[in-house]
């Protein structure tokens, strides 16, 4: 097994970066690139059932050194918990001193030092774990999908402290190799059953506080992987860009994520996701240094190229959903919802009722 080429960032540290993708293509160069800036030195890809050019381009990349890619071992469709049960015992993932599991529209905006892991880890007083709060960035009106960094197109969100009705908002986590791993979760690691208190790990939000105690040992089913927001970002945010364009999000659902056999659409995802009250651009610090390592990338053997195919096949995906009506329909749909969660629409309109 051969490491990825290091990243451009300083540092002795191995983290490793693992994922599991179905029809990313136009998206990963960003993803990968953004990685390396912050300091992932290799990656792992899980993929199956690509149809956009996402297995050919992670190939290149993979012949590059850049990463490794292998087929999802799922059988059934439990795809992304059969790839974490894999990656646990990847050679990769075993040898790296930390591991990041997360997805290809997540980005860890650190603000601490330079702006990479390591900086995190320090400023977090090195502990065996360290979870990124989500912030979800709205769609911001973008209505054609870009070749261009999401990064940079996309600036809006909901305060950061709260989230639809939610004061609690999901997490990723950093998990450094000493943990006493049971198993991955999407969100953050297990450890072992019956572990004696003193040998708990140590674990610790993003402003270095540790974690909640009922978070830490998975106590309540309904928080096992999200905490209290506020307070917990001084030294990063996980920027999450579930939506992308309106191109982008038609696409989305298209490879099977909106159930359509009532040809009704279900815009609550969406709606949960596009509040765009907040502006945030402190990720657009990283654009030079993410735009340098983009082209380092696309300048490797046959990438430049399978990145384009994927573009032309995500923008001819986009347009062939324009000659479906019931796409057309969900399109309409999706630009006409009102910015805010049905749910807190329930809510003002119980305040309204409680009010009059």
């Amino acid at each position: 097994m051969t490491h990825s080429s290091t990243s451009n960032v300083g540092g002795d540290l191995r983290i490793a970066a693992a994922t599991c993708v179905k029809n990313e293509g136009p998206f990963l160069l960003e993803w990968i690139a953004f990685n390396r800036v912050i300091g992932v030195t290799d990656h792992l890809f899980y993929s199956n059932d690509c149809t956009d050019g996402t297995a050919e381009l992670l190939d290149a990349l993979a012949e590059a050194g850049i990463c490794e890619h292998l087929p999802n071992p799922a059988e059934g469709r439990n795809y992304q918990m059969e790839a974490l049960k894999a990656a646990k015992v990847h050679p990769m993932v075993k040898d790296a001193d930390w591991v990041w599991i997360a997805d290809v529209d997540e980005f860890l905006n650190i603000h601490v030092g330079d702006g990479t892991i390591s900086d995190l880890i320090d400023a977090c007083d090195d502990p065996q774990a360290i979870s990124a709060t989500f912030q979800f960035f709205a769609n911001d009106g973008i209505e054609d999908f870009e070749d261009r960094p999401i990064i940079e197109q996309f600036t809006k969100s909901h305060n950061p402290d709260i989230w639809t009705d939610q004061t609690a908002i999901e997490v990723k986590t950093l998990m450094r190799q000493d943990f006493p791993l049971k198993y991955f979760g999407a969100h953050r690691p297990f450890f072992r059953d019956k572990l004696p208190e003193a040998k708990r790990p140590v674990w610790t939000d993003c402003s270095g506080r540790k974690v909640q105690h009922r978070f830490l040992v998975a106590a309540n089913p309904r928080r096992i992987r999200k905490f209290p927001a506020s307070g917990a970002r001084d030294f990063a945010t996980l920027n999450h860009y579930a939506l992308r364009s309106l191109d982008s999000y038609l696409v989305k659902n298209d490879r099977g994520d909106v159930n359509r056999e009532n040809r009704n659409f279900d815009d609550t995802y969406w709606r949960e996701r596009n509040d765009d009250a907040y502006e945030d651009t402190s990720i657009q610090k990283y654009l030079p240094r993410l735009n340098a390592e983009i082209e380092r990338l696309k300048a490797l053997p046959n990438v430049a190229a399978l990145h384009d195919d994927c573009v032309t096949k995500h923008r001819e995906a986009a347009a062939r959903l324009m000659q479906d009506e019931d796409y057309v329909a969900l399109r309409e749909q999706l630009l006409s919802a009102p910015k805010i969660s049905p749910v807190e629409i329930r809510l003002n309109d119980i305040l309204d009722e409680q009010s009059s």
